[in-house]
């Protein structure tokens, strides 16, 4: 069993990434730095009818403002 920390944080594409999703991208980034570990951004893509190219493009753009 791997002991090593991996966090990840996976929003669904259907509108833009908001305050809320934004701090748990962020608690979730911190705590893997603080343990050494690896923090992972997987886009759910399991709403086919409500998710949008648009709205994927928003989080990631969201992702590299938080830096």
């Amino acid at each position: 069993m791997s002991t090593e920390v991996r966090t990840r944080f996976a929003p669904s594409p259907t509108g833009y990434l908001h305050v809320g999703g934004a701090r748990t991208a962020l608690f979730n980034w911190l705590y893997a730095k603080h343990h050494g570990g690896t923090f992972v951004l997987r886009v759910e893509d399991t709403d086919e009818s409500r998710n949008t190219e648009t709205a994927r493009s928003a989080i990631f753009e969201g992702m590299e403002w938080l830096g």
